[in-house]
């Protein structure tokens, strides 16, 4: 169980700096998924282990955001040697950014953190054709707004 928990740190830690925005609160956060992971009582073992995980860091994530309204988080971005790929970045960032909430969520948790369906469908506790549908929509909106910025 231990090895299977640590693969799947740096995916919550992905899923966390998406919702924050912010490296060292990410870790916070990513940490704090653990700790309740582990010092929990009331989790029946039902193989969701990974759906638990993302819950508890989803909630965390919205405790934040509801503690810090007032408090603007920083965003940072990687430095990259090559100033072309820094520019492609901003660019795909600034389309991410426009898409909705959800349609963010569902390309991170398929692409970035490169869950299944399945996961992804019991983490947000949608249909698996709901999650084929809103990936795809969401991949449409992402091509379109990255077409426009490059015409």
């Amino acid at each position: 169980m231990q090895a299977d928990i640590q693969n799947q740190y740096d995916k919550i830690y992905r899923y966390c700096f998406y919702k924050v925005k912010n490296v060292s609160l990410a870790e916070d956060l990513t940490q704090e998924t653990f700790l309740r992971y582990l010092t929990q009582n009331s989790y029946v073992e039902r193989g969701k282990k990974l759906a638990y995980l993302y819950t508890i860091a989803r909630n965390l994530c919205m405790d934040t955001f509801r503690k810090a309204k007032t408090q603007e988080l920083c965003t940072e971005i990687p430095s990259e040697d090559c100033l072309e790929q820094l520019e492609l970045n901003i660019v795909i960032k600034d389309a991410l950014n426009e898409l909705t909430e959800k349609e963010q969520e569902i390309l991170l948790l398929r692409y970035a953190n490169e869950l299944s369906i399945g996961e992804i469908a019991s983490i947000m506790g949608i249909s698996r054709f709901a999650v084929y549908r809103l990936t795809n929509a969401a991949l449409a909106s992402l091509k379109a707004l990255l077409r426009e910025d490059f015409i």
